[in-house]
Formats: structure tokens, sequence, C-alpha cells
């Protein structure tokens, strides 16, 4: 195994495990494009695959069935050719069948592709597996691919043959803190935890972004020449993330840009407004997809104990009032900065350092980063074994600008009400600092008529200087701590 493969210990265990079970196996593994999905594949499994195939992307049925079936060329020796997806698959099952006894791997990457228009491929693959993989106990069959939405609505929700087929799903999710450091760590890189932070709320943790990074290159440097330059590798990326990952992907953009407007995030109803979309199941199903890789949240505002209890009694059992955030903090890098960017400043990022565009990104994005990190969050505050709800509120009516953008609601009738700052040193409270949480807490309070005990807690950089105005923070977590 490379030295430097960084991370996935639970998903490198995973797949261990299903690939050594006694029975065959149907492994699903997605996430969006370049997290690592083929990489942390070939990791495990080396060259011990029986037959290995890679989709080809926008060409023809013709040549994807060509491309498959060269795959089962043995000793260079010609082989059959295939005009139907069914014949493709009854040769891989005669090819897999001449070879010596044994679990046989069979990896095919980027499946989506080889799906092309009226090509009866989910046909093909469903006889493969219902007719004569599935019958055996030796046949482990690993997919993936870029695009999520396909695997979502193909394979793991199928509602035809290949219902409830995928024995095992592993979703690969960008690097968390702790993994980027690892991973600059083995690079021999020299950043700060707080360098390290900025890069993740600007690249968002996804392993092939980070593989971009020179160490020569000062952060904003590299962020120049990989988002800013004309010819930077990932100059486009934004359009091409979300082409690769969703079919017709204009309207999955329509809905992030919608809530790029709204920290906090948007009802339902709101995003239809803005975006003109019929309300409908399709609409319903885009939202699944974005939350399943991790662009956007959906969560519940906080309410009352008293107004849960009012709704179950009613049978209120849709909450209109549910928000979708925008979390993803590439594409949060992308509104807040790059569509504004000046198309001729090559060092966009790097004149920008010290100017309002650039805290006002990294306040929202520091926000983001907080609650992605939601476990680490627990675990400061030494309470990873208490069941924990994460929510939103903000003050309606008299107190509309009471907002509170992380609520930690404990089973244990405690709340602790989160304050987030990004600052280059420990931050230090103000006089408007301070009365501005103790409105926040009185306005939370008397809306919500809560009895739980309520911990102000500060997560910072570098910490908090302590002064007359910082005694009403209870708790303060540093940003070195959500790197565990």
């Amino acid at each position: 195994m490379n030295k430097l493969f960084i991370g996935r210990e639970k998903e490198q265990r995973q797949l261990k495990e299903y690939l050594s079970s006694d029975q065959s196996e149907f492994i699903a593994v997605y996430g969006r494009r370049r997290v690592g999905k083929t990489f942390l594949i070939q990791q495990v499994i080396g060259n011990n695959y029986a037959f290995y195939v890679a989709g080809m992307n926008n060409v023809s049925m013709r040549i994807q069935l060509k491309n498959f079936m060269q795959g089962m060329r043995k000793n260079g020796e010609d082989i059959h050719t295939a005009d139907t997806w069914l014949d493709a698959f009854i040769a891989l099952e005669d090819y897999l069948d001449s070879l010596s006894e044994g679990n046989k791997i069979v990896f095919i990457d980027e499946m989506p592709w080889m799906d092309t228009p009226r090509s009866n491929f989910i046909s093909g693959l469903e006889h493969f597996w219902n007719s004569w993989a599935s019958w055996r106990d030796d046949i482990k069959l690993i997919v993936c691919g870029s695009a999520t939405s396909w695997i979502l609505n193909n394979l793991i929700k199928n509602r035809g043959g290949l219902h409830n087929r995928v024995t095992h799903k592993i979703p690969l999710k960008p690097f968390t803190l702790k993994e980027c450091q690892d991973y600059f760590d083995a690079r021999q890189f020299r950043m700060s935890t707080r360098q390290i932070a900025e890069c993740y709320m600007v690249l968002g943790g996804v392993p092939f972004y980070l593989s971009k990074l020179d160490k020569g290159e000062g952060l904003a440097q590299n962020i120049d020449r990989l988002l800013f330059s004309e010819d930077g590798e990932l100059h486009d990326e934004f359009t091409s993330l979300y082409n690769s990952l969703y079919k017709n992907a204009s309207n999955h953009i329509k809905i992030v840009t919608s809530l790029a407007t709204k920290g906090k995030g948007l009802t339902r109803q709101e995003i239809i407004e803005r975006t003109k979309l019929a309300d409908n199941g399709r609409f319903s199903q885009m939202l699944e997809e974005l939350e399943s890789c991790g662009f956007i949240r959906c969560y519940e505002p906080y309410v009352s104990e008293t107004t849960r209890r009012r709704r179950i009694c009613i049978g209120k059992t849709k909450n209109t009032d549910t928000l979708y955030q925008l979390v993803d903090p590439f594409t949060l890098f992308y509104f807040q900065v790059m569509r504004k960017a000046d198309a001729y400043d090559a060092n966009y990022w790097s004149n920008n350092q010290n100017t309002h565009l650039y805290s006002a990104w990294s306040g929202l994005s520091f926000e983001m980063l907080c609650l992605n990190h939601v476990d680490q969050i627990k675990s400061a505050l030494g309470i990873s074994g208490i069941s924990a709800n994460v929510f939103s509120w903000a003050g309606k009516g008299y107190d509309r600008s009471a907002q509170i953008d992380m609520l930690i609601d404990r089973a244990d009738r405690t709340i602790n009400l989160c304050e987030m700052k990004f600052h280059n040193r420990p931050y230090t409270m103000t006089k408007n600092d301070e009365e501005d949480i103790e409105r926040k807490v009185s306005s939370f309070k008397e809306a919500t008529k809560t009895d739980k005990s309520i911990i102000v807690t500060m997560i910072t950089t570098t910490g908090l200087e302590r002064n007359e105005h910082s005694e009403g923070i209870q708790k303060v977590i540093t940003l070195d701590q959500l790197f565990c």
C-alpha cells in the first residue's frame, strides 16, 4: 500500500471486511468528483482483481462495449465482440467461470458513463447479478462513479430488478481537518493549523485539490495559481464538478446559487420562489442528491419542546420551516469570492487578504467549517457519548436580528449556544459583543421558554482574550481542538 495514503481507515476496514466475506457482495462506492474513490479501491485491492474496466465519458454504446470486452482479454488472445450489454455480461460470466477457484473481484469504475441512452445497461447488469453472481459465494462486485445521482437512483434506490441488491454502500466524503493535516505532514508542508483551516475553507478537504498545492508557495499564492489564473487547473472546476455529478446539472446549480444568497439557508418554498423550479418529486430528488454529496444540509430550526409536542398532537409531520443550507466550502468560496473576482487579476486572492471581502468570506466559511466538524466540537465539549442535535435559531417579531448559528441541544437538558469567530489572534470581546450575546440569550429564552441550562460557547482560531466583557463566555473551544 502507498505509504502516503492518508486517512480512510474506516472505509479501508469496511472494504476489506466485505471482500473477505463468505458470500457474493455488491459494493457501491460513491461520492463527489475527485474525492478519492478509485484511489481508495486501488489501495485496498491492488492488482488482486479478476476483472477491471473503467467507463468512458461521452462515447457511444459500441465503444463502451468494446472497452468492456477488452477487460476479458486473456494472455493477449483475441476475444469476441458483444452487440448488447446482456451479451457482454454473459461473456463476463463465462470469463469468471474459467478462472481458478477463490474470490473473484470485479471492479467497474465510472459505471454511470456506461449507461448511454437506450443501451439497456441496467438490464444487463441486473441479469448478471440476479441470475448468476448472487447465486454464488465468490463474486465481489465493486462499482463506483462520480455521477452520484446515477449511483443513488439506479442502484441504491432502484425499485426494479436491482431493488435491495446492493449489499454494502460506502459514501466517501472529503477529508476532515485532521486528515488534511496528516496529508500535509506526510508531504512535508510547513503549515499551521490556521493555514490548514483556511485551505479547508477554500478547497473543502478534497484530496485531488490538495494534491495540486505546491509546498514551495504560500497558501494565497497557491490559490491564485489554481483558481484565479486563466489556465489554473481548478479555474473551471465549479461547472465541471456539478456537471460530472448530475445529469442536466443546471437546475442543481440554480438551487445552490439561491442558497448562496442566504447564509442560514432557505426553506423549500423560498428556494422554489427564487429558482422558479417546479414543486414536484424531481425537485425533492435534486435536494436529496445535493445533500448526499455534502453540498447542502437539511436541518430544523430550533423550536421549544412545547411546540414539538403540539405538532405531534395535531399530527403535523411535515415541517414547512425546514431549512436547506449551503455547507460545501468550495462552492461557498466560488459564490463568495470567485464570481466577484476581476477576470484580469491573476493575483486576486493575494491582493484581497486584508479587505472586507476576505473578512466577510472567512467569517461565514469558518461557521461552515464548524458545522462540518460537529463531532470534533462535541469531543472538545466532553459530550461525545451524549445524544445531541444541532440547530440554528433566529428571533422573530421584535428581535429578528437575534440569530444563533449553532445550538447544540443535548440529551442532558443542556444547550451549548455557540458563537464562532475566525481571527488571527486571540479574540478580544468588546462591549458590543457582550451586549449582542446577552441579547441573543435573552431573546432565545423568552421565545422558546426553555428550562434547559445554557452554556455560552465561543469557538475561535486561537482562543479568547479574557477581559471585563468576556465573563458571559462559559466555554472556549480553539481551532486546534477540531483537529482530532
